[in-house]
């Protein structure tokens, strides 16, 4: 657990530079796309629930991770989605400088707020 924050703001709060950055416009895509979705911190990182959790943003020291829950069934709108862990969890590693369009934070968002 890198920080012991209790919200989303506190939680993008705790952190600085381009983690802050990349961290704080992943949740503002996913709430955008999808304003009801439940945030909350949940196994230390932002969890975004809809009928149980859909989406994970978790800062780390070297990057930023998005995962999906359902991610496997995702990989035709972002293919760099990795899948791993249980279920059908999918992830993607952003690194300071790693290219992501807004427009496909939110259409990821749409789809697993869908598939829950």
């Amino acid at each position: 657990v890198l920080t012991e924050a209790t919200t989303p703001a506190a939680y993008l709060g705790a952190f600085s530079g381009w983690r802050q950055s990349y961290a704080s416009a992943l949740h503002a895509a996913v709430m955008e796309a999808v304003p009801a979705f439940d945030a909350r911190i949940k196994w230390g990182h932002m969890v975004y629930f809809m009928n149980g959790p859909a989406l994970l943003v978790r800062v780390e020291p070297t990057r930023v991770l998005l995962g999906l829950w359902r991610g496997q069934r995702l990989r035709h709108i972002e293919p760099r989605l990795r899948p791993g862990g249980k279920f059908e969890m999918a992830t993607l590693a952003l690194t300071e400088g790693t290219p992501l369009e807004r427009e496909t934070v939110m259409a990821l968002a749409r789809e697993a707020a869908r598939l829950n």
